[in-house]
């Protein structure tokens, strides 16, 4: 009997509910959408600063220099000391030593890098390349070069480039041209271990790159990790990219929750209207509940179970708008889709249950009403 009465309330009035269940579904359509853009965007922010290269980088503690005249340079560290990086670091994290060196290609100076190539297009995403990526870091014969410095020295793809430091020579061919956009456009970059037998730097590197995924919180575990198990060297997050991408996510977070926040409150707002209405609508009908025996603890229940319905069906609703609707807010600002998040369903039917019942505070005055009064048609 108890839930027939409440659905015949639902029922009877019809036209009223429809303006609340409509501001229900919209408020957590709404509200479903930010919270699952609120658990999605620090990936897809993570994402996005990944292709603004490394964010982590592992240096001697002297400032490193480029050898010209020599082997022997003290601010140059030795691979050994580098064998922690992998344990220290989460899996799959892009990471490669660099080691540079000032030598002549066809006559003309040029900063000459060896790293580990099949590592380049992972650390640095935004690089356009003209040509092939190298796919092994053990690939000697392979190399890159920067655009500026193939115009300067006039070469292609599969050009053989020879390079010169001191009286050693080696030779590579050119797999790719890079668009970098920066000093990268300058440089030649060879496999790592033919950059050290041309200067003489055997097991030497300049520097240590990584791109460490998951925020500025994952970078900073990572650094403070590394620095233990290095003690010999600096581990230093690149502060412009992290400080950056933690104020960013620091405020689009707060202005989610304040659009969450009013929503809330527009939403209580225009549920506390139409309870008001119906709260005059219903004083025959709860005198009349009351003339026939009903006490006050049961009839306010019914109008309770009324409004829960009220909620958690907007919530229901809206919930699944609200995917749909975080699906699309990812494909607009990030063009990648941000997926539906399970916990955020019963967030939405649990907190728009709350509002409907924080809406329906005008039906308190239901309790004062008399019987008598109603029956005489007063």
């Amino acid at each position: 009997m108890f839930w027939r009465l409440v659905f015949q309330l639902l029922r009877g009035s019809r036209a009223r509910l429809t303006v609340a269940i409509l501001a229900l579904v919209s408020g957590a359509a709404v509200i479903s959408g930010l919270l699952n853009l609120d658990f999605g965007v620090e990936y897809q922010l993570t994402q996005q600063f990944r292709t603004l290269g490394a964010n982590i980088v592992i240096a001697p503690r002297a400032a490193p220099s480029l050898p010209e005249s020599g082997p022997s340079n003290p601010a140059l560290m030795n691979e050994a000391e580098l064998s922690q990086v992998q344990a220290n670091i989460p899996p799959r994290t892009p990471y490669s030593p660099f080691t540079y060196v000032v030598a002549r290609a066809e006559g003309n100076p040029v900063v000459a890098v060896g790293a580990w190539l099949d590592q380049l297009q992972a650390l640095n995403p935004t690089w356009k390349m003209e040509g092939n990526w190298v796919a092994s870091r053990d690939d000697s014969a392979a190399c890159l070069i920067g655009r500026n410095a193939s115009r300067q020295l006039h070469l292609a793809t599969g050009s053989a480039l020879r390079v010169q430091y001191l009286n050693q020579t080696a030779e590579c061919r050119v797999s790719g041209i890079l668009d970098a956009g920066a000093a990268d456009d300058n440089q030649v970059f060879m496999n790592l271990r033919a950059l050290q037998s041309l200067a003489g730097l055997g097991g030497k590197v300049s520097l240590v790159q990584l791109s460490v995924n998951g925020g500025p919180a994952a970078a900073a575990t990572a650094a403070s990790q590394l620095t233990n198990a290095l003690p010999e060297v600096e581990v230093r997050p690149i502060r412009e990219v992290t400080d950056a991408e933690g104020h960013l996510l620091g405020r689009i977070r707060l202005l989610i929750v304040s659009m969450i926040v009013l929503i809330l409150i527009l939403t209580a707002l225009c549920v506390l209207a139409t309870m008001a209405a119906l709260a005059m609508e219903r004083r025959a009908d709860v005198g009349l509940m009351k003339a026939l025996g009903g006490s006050i603890g049961r009839i306010a229940g019914i109008f309770i179970a009324e409004v829960g319905v009220l909620g958690a069906l907007g919530g229901i609703i809206g919930a699944a708008l609200g995917a749909g609707l975080s699906y699309w807010m990812g494909l607009r600002v990030f063009e990648a889709a941000i997926p539906p998040r399970w916990e955020v369903f019963p967030i939405t039917v649990l907190t728009m249950t709350v509002v409907a019942m924080a809406g329906a505070l005008p039906l308190r005055a239901l309790g004062a009403v008399k019987p008598a009064s109603i029956l005489r048609g007063e």
